[in-house]
């Protein structure tokens, strides 16, 4: 387990986000703080998650998700710039009714090294930016 702590968090700090465990995965968390959205005209903060979880430790490799939320604008850019790194997007689809501005969920999946995997979104992400 400390192993896996020690990897969890270097995950987390290639990606930019805060490290935790949530169901035996390791999860990182990202505050898009910059986005000023709200949810029936109440605040809401808007985050995106990376995980991952079924380490093989033979071979290091393991299943790595990711659930993005993204304003529209930067949507083709991210799902560009994450498939160029041979990442698989799974799905893209709005999850709330009326929030301002409209955000998109962008999921997507890889069985990777998980600091290989870390890497490439931060890759993407940095297109965003």
């Amino acid at each position: 387990m400390a192993n896996n702590g020690l990897l969890c968090e270097q995950f987390s700090k290639i990606i930019g986000g805060q490290p935790g465990f949530a169901g035996g995965k390791c999860v990182t968390t990202i505050n898009r703080d910059q986005i000023r959205a709200t949810i029936l005209g109440k605040r809401f903060r808007v985050t995106s998650s990376f995980s991952f979880e079924s380490l093989n430790n033979r071979n290091g490799r393991a299943l790595c998700l990711g659930r993005g939320a993204f304003l529209q604008k930067e949507v083709n850019t991210f799902i560009s710039a994450i498939r160029n790194q041979g990442i698989k997007v799974s799905s893209v689809r709005n999850e709330w009714l009326f929030e301002q501005p409209r955000l998109i969920y962008i999921n997507i999946e890889s069985v990777d090294r998980p600091l290989v995997f870390a890497r490439k979104v931060r890759q993407a992400l940095k297109a965003i930016h």
